[in-house]
């Protein structure tokens, strides 16, 4: 199961809740390569700006009281580590750090700068995630910690992003949380996402023959060698999707496996060739 991150989420807001500026009146304030802040027009920021390769623009803030603090991902798909703010964030970076078409991740890289037309204050918005992917669109995010609609500062916030990333080619969404289930095995298989997994114990292609045909988990371990070490190769062709299985259950010894849409004989996705 290949979640698209890209698709999924909010629309950026139900409706228009307030004055939207013109695409070309936004700034974009980001870290250049000497840490200094660099503020350009938003529209050619887009275009010039690799956002995934950026510093957070912004540090996530610690809430006294609050259970999670501040923390960071360490991502498959960039081989470093991208920080987070919330439960919510870190299990969106898992979902788009599993996502075969995603190349690049980056937290907070740029602060979105307009003058609100109804007010004719400045506003400002920090985006939580960006994500660059193969086929060279991009994507910005925010990650909410339920499905409610946004309001307030975060719908206006919403409107006016929705309406620049548009105008530049770029998508911004709110991404929906995602069930219970799926959180869980995503989660799961995100502790063996390290490439160290993937031929641990010399048995890959072993682990990928057993489930040329779709099998049950367990029976499949079992056919590609000792188990406890066929598994977590088994779990990281599960991670990169060179085998698939219905994540929307409890993934256990009777879930079905079979090849996935990274499987090597369909040709691989473009980061597994990257990595061969």
């Amino acid at each position: 199961m290949i979640i698209d991150s890209s698709q999924g989420g909010l629309p950026a807001v139900a409706g228009r809740v307030c004055g939207v500026p013109e695409p070309g009146a936004v700034e974009a304030e980001f870290t250049g390569p000497d840490g200094t802040l660099v503020q350009r027009r938003w529209v050619e920021a887009a275009v010039a700006v690799r956002f995934e390769q950026l510093q957070p623009v912004a540090a996530f803030p610690v809430v006294p009281g609050r259970r999670w603090g501040p923390g960071w991902w360490w991502s498959a798909t960039t081989g470093g580590h991208v920080p987070h703010g919330s439960q919510a964030m870190c299990m969106q970076l898992m979902l788009l750090d599993r996502d075969p078409q995603v190349v690049g991740l980056s937290a907070r890289p740029v602060r979105l700068i307009w003058r609100d037309p109804d007010s004719r204050r400045t506003l400002t918005w920090v985006p939580q995630v960006f994500a660059r992917y193969a086929d060279g669109r991009a994507l910005l995010a925010d990650c909410p910690a339920t499905a409610e609609p946004a309001a307030g500062r975060a719908a206006r916030a919403a409107a006016v992003l929705g309406a620049a990333c548009a105008a530049a080619g770029f998508t911004y969404r709110r991404l929906v949380p995602p069930d219970a289930v799926v959180a869980a095995n995503v989660r799961w298989l995100a502790g063996y996402r390290h490439p160290r997994y993937r031929d641990a114990g010399g048995l890959e292609q072993a682990v990928l023959e057993a489930f040329a045909a779709p099998r049950a988990l367990m029976a499949g371990a079992a056919a590609a060698g000792e188990v406890l070490s066929a598994l977590p190769v088994l779990y990281h062709a599960l991670w990169n999707g060179r085998l698939a299985a219905d994540l929307a259950r409890p993934l256990g010894g009777h879930t079905l496996v079979c090849p996935g849409p990274s499987y090597p004989a369909a040709g691989g996705s473009e980061r597994e060739q990257q990595a061969r």
